[in-house]
């Protein structure tokens, strides 16, 4: 570890209420299987750390866990739920699979992209709203639809998209 790396560590510390928290999934796991630990700790630092996942974010949680951090970095880059990079306070993620796809959702990534004059993975100036397609969110019986943080909007319209972003706005769409 080079001796920035070790100062960027020094600097990312979780809260101590997270830290708890982080003891407590760590000690659902045998001995010497911390790492199954990951998912859960990574999901609390990306929510402590900014709403992304930092190189020295995840080497912090890799030697909390005493996993090396490549371990960490294929997890987190592999899983879309994890962000590599900074992001808006609304996160809109746009089903694009195929039931999705068949009932409109390219034109609804192709208004909110006009609308909020991003391309997909960018954020708004503002940093209000970043635009994320994904791939299934399981709800193809809702189609389209999007995700913004642990709440689905179904049933998507040109209309529905610009009260969502209106609401979102307004601080009135919640995303924990």
């Amino acid at each position: 570890m080079t001796e920035n790396n070790t100062n960027n560590l020094e600097k990312i510390v979780f809260s101590d209420q997270s830290l708890k928290k982080v003891h407590e999934i760590i000690a659902r796991y045998p001995e010497g299987k911390q790492k199954s630990a990951l998912i859960p700790v990574l999901h609390l630092a990306q929510k402590e750390f900014g709403g992304w996942l930092d190189v020295p974010v995840m080497d912090y949680v890799a030697s909390l866990l005493n996993i090396t951090s490549i371990e960490v970095y294929e997890v987190a880059t592999f899983y879309t739920m994890f962000n590599m990079k900074p992001v808006g306070k609304y996160v809109l993620e746009v089903c694009r699979t195929g039931p999705c796809m068949l009932n409109g959702s390219d034109g609804i990534i192709e208004y909110i992209k006009e609308k909020l004059q991003i391309k997909e993975g960018e954020t708004t100036k503002d940093g209000l709203f970043t635009l994320k397609p994904a791939e299934c969110l399981g709800a193809c019986g809702y189609a389209p639809m999007m995700q913004i943080g642990k709440f689905y909007h179904e049933h998507l319209t040109k209309e529905k998209v610009d009260e969502i972003i209106e609401l979102c706005k307004l601080g009135n769409i919640a995303i924990d």
